[in-house]
């Protein structure tokens, strides 16, 4: 038997796009997952979204405190032996976790999985709006958490995201794993596809971008020493 996954899917505000993330993990067909969803103080029907699904998903709500704190809240929750995560405004393909359980199977000795991933454009943009969004490459590896797989015990062993990054905990995480030196690999499928609209974190957030900055010299601090 297939061993449980826990998809965590961290979500503030998301009720437009997160249905159609939730049905890309159901989507996942062969698999036992553990879907939770952190609402991190959303004020408009992201609730009624999540609850839609009934038992098909665990919904938990926290006050506002940021992706890492949500993510790490999820990982607290989470029943299985594996976790993934994905943006609620992002999107898995069908065979996403087929392709990877099929790594883990050839290789017992892998810690996380990765695939590529597709940015594109919400079709709710108009044309000047995606002039004013570039997307300056389409397909690219993705180091990424939506594309990662992982043992539960390789997670735990580099650690929470760090929640005080409001933006970039995920590269400071990725940094914390390579010096560790887990075993991953990277799938040349394309295995997430990464909405670009007008509130991504990146776009919205411009003035946190310096979390992206600390979390890389983080990581060089820590090889100083």
């Amino acid at each position: 038997m297939k061993p449980i996954i826990s998809v965590i899917i961290p979500v503030f505000n998301g009720e437009k796009y997160l249905g159609d993330a939730i049905e890309s993990v159901l989507s996942q067909t062969g698999f036992r997952l553990d879907l939770i969803i952190v609402d991190d103080g959303s004020i408009d029907n992201t609730a009624k979204v999540a609850e839609s699904f009934g038992s098909l998903i665990r919904y938990h709500y926290q006050i506002n405190a940021g992706t890492g704190a949500a993510r790490n809240q999820g990982i607290s929750l989470a029943l299985g032996d594996f976790f993934a995560f994905l943006d609620a405004d992002d999107l898995w393909t069908a065979e996403k976790m087929k392709l990877q359980w099929m790594e883990f199977e050839a290789n017992p000795e892998l810690d996380m999985a990765f695939s590529h991933i597709e940015n594109f454009y919400s079709p709710e943009l108009s044309q000047t709006e995606k002039d004013r969004i570039d997307i300056p490459v389409s397909i690219m590896p993705g180091h990424h958490a939506g594309t990662m797989l992982i043992k539960k015990e390789a997670f735990l062993r580099v650690g929470f995201f760090r929640k005080e990054l409001q933006i970039g905990e995920f590269v400071d995480w990725y940094a914390r794993a390579i010096e560790l030196n887990l075993n991953s690999i990277m799938l040349p499928d394309v295995l997430v596809k990464r909405r670009i609209h007008k509130t991504n974190l990146g776009i919205s957030r411009r003035d946190q971008r310096s979390g992206y900055v600390h979390a890389l010299k983080a990581a060089l601090d820590r090889r100083r020493v």
